[in-house]
């Protein structure tokens, strides 16, 4: 257990290294949520006639879950094993003593930091504006990791699967991840939405995690409110996490014979 503790640290330690050292995204992924978020806040301001800390308040769930969770998480993590896959890096793996399960524990875990910081950073902002999150911070909390561990966990499915190259990861996540955030509410809010879309919505898992989150830490709706969202998002994000980690088993079995 402890030789898998450090072999899950040092890989995300790596990564986050890797990352810190080209610093392109990570500004790039601070940039995104900030942008996302004054964008929606004045959206809102003007539309809705809210005041410029409502604005800000109401932006945070959608901006923070839907978009920017979405993109360094999910995106990420499938460009992460791309990368590694183009990279030989899992070659490698096979000739070292670390663990697969320690290497895809530590990719989630290094992802699970950035999304984290995006977490702080856009919170920051929105309370610099004037916010005040009077929700559950904890349940707040849990609902960004449950987000977190389903956008990995689709990253690794579709990144193992779909994206043979790096050129393929902007095409895939454009097809498949758009659609998913226009209709999650991410961009748009789902008030404004037909009762066509509202059912479609249902079945988004975004959609799930935009609502909990605005219920948890902006309205402070109680459990029987939010029950139905919560756990459609535990089982989504389980669901996720095991079909990702069975892609990435197939996946080093197919590395194992070319």
């Amino acid at each position: 257990m402890v030789k898998l503790v450090r072999e899950t640290l040092a890989v995300a330690q790596r990564i986050l290294t890797e990352l810190a050292r080209r610093r392109r995204s990570l500004v790039f992924w601070a940039i995104f949520p900030a942008l996302v978020l004054v964008l929606n806040s004045l959206i809102l301001a003007e539309r809705a006639q809210l005041t410029q800390a409502d604005a800000f308040l109401q932006a945070s769930p959608p901006t923070l879950v839907g978009a920017a969770l979405f993109f360094s998480c999910l995106g990420g993590s499938v460009a992460t094993v791309v990368a590694e896959r183009e990279q030989q890096t899992l070659k490698r793996l096979f000739l070292s003593p670390l663990s697969g399960t320690a290497y895809f524990l530590g990719i989630f875990l290094a992802h699970c930091a950035i999304g984290l910081g995006q977490t702080v950073l856009v919170w920051a902002i929105a309370i610099a504006q004037g916010a005040e999150f009077t929700g559950a911070w904890l349940w707040s909390l849990g609902i960004i990791l449950l987000s977190i561990a389903a956008y990995v966990g689709v990253g690794f499915i579709l990144g193992t699967q779909f994206a043979r190259r790096t050129e393929d990861i902007n095409a895939l996540i454009a097809a498949f991840g758009v659609p998913l955030l226009i209709l999650g509410g991410a961009f748009i809010p789902v008030a404004l939405f037909p009762e066509s879309l509202l059912t479609l919505a249902d079945y988004n898992p975004i959609y799930h995690m935009i609502v909990a989150l605005d219920g948890l830490a902006v309205v402070g709706s109680d459990w029987e409110t939010l029950a139905a969202h919560v756990w459609f998002l535990c089982g989504f994000a389980v669901a996720m996490v095991v079909g990702g980690w069975w892609a990435y088993r197939r996946m080093l079995g197919a590395e194992r014979h070319l």
